[in-house]
């Protein structure tokens, strides 16, 4: 499935918008390929100039680093993200199926081969979730929330937090109990392909999101 969506992305992360540009949009559809191939630790800008059929310099002047360059790429998932959820939870009344739909959205997300704008995302999914702490695992991470680097991220888990206060709203921890969901979720994916010990996935098919529905109700519901 080929989607077409305008996601908003900070402008404090580019320094030319690289959805103005054929070179832009060709680095960005490049840049996950890449990343997704090698590791954000081996991905340089030479490498993707290779790629893409440009010189280095060109790159430069749409994203000063490569951490910027990715903390777009994040940025933009979280934005599809949230245009998944409103999708996936509109006309339903319930407040705890909409909850059920969204823990499944965030545990299942790379799963569905769908294209955005050219995008592979489930690969963007995988970049997410191998790559996505080095992003606010910084020095720099208080500068780059104030540019508004998170706020994809923050939007969605907003969103999610919300059901939660309908559900049951005594409840006082909604965005740390999504943040941990996602944050979670993500890790048990990757244990799951590197270091299975850590993880159940002979649990059953769907272990992680069964998992993460059963914590979250039960934590919202053990208040009310």
């Amino acid at each position: 499935m080929l989607l077409k969506i305008n996601i908003p992305i900070s402008e404090k992360l580019f320094l030319i918008d690289p959805t103005s540009s054929r070179l832009g949009k060709s680095i960005l559809l490049s840049a996950i390929e890449l990343i997704d191939e090698i590791g954000f630790e081996k991905f340089t800008f030479k490498k993707l100039g290779v790629i893409i059929d440009s010189p280095e310099a060109s790159i430069y002047r749409y994203f000063k680093s490569k951490n910027q360059l990715l903390t777009y790429l994040i940025s933009w998932y979280w934005g599809w993200m949230e245009y998944r959820l409103l999708f996936e939870t509109a006309n339903i009344e319930s407040a705890e199926y909409r909850l059920q739909r969204a823990i499944a959205l965030i545990t299942t997300a790379g799963d569905e081969k769908i294209e955005m704008d050219g995008a592979d995302i489930s690969k963007l999914h995988t970049i997410v979730i191998s790559e996505s702490a080095k992003s606010f695992l910084t020095k720099d991470v208080d500068k780059a929330n104030k540019e508004g680097a998170f706020y994809n991220y923050k939007q969605f888990v907003a969103m999610v937090a919300s059901i939660i206060k309908e559900i049951n709203p005594r409840y006082k921890y909604p965005n740390m109990l999504l943040s941990t969901i996602i944050e979670g979720a993500h890790l048990q994916v990757f244990f799951a392909e590197h270091l299975p010990m850590l993880t159940n996935k002979q649990a059953s098919a769907d272990y992680i999101t069964e998992f993460y529905k059963d914590l979250a109700f039960k934590s919202i519901k053990n208040t009310i």
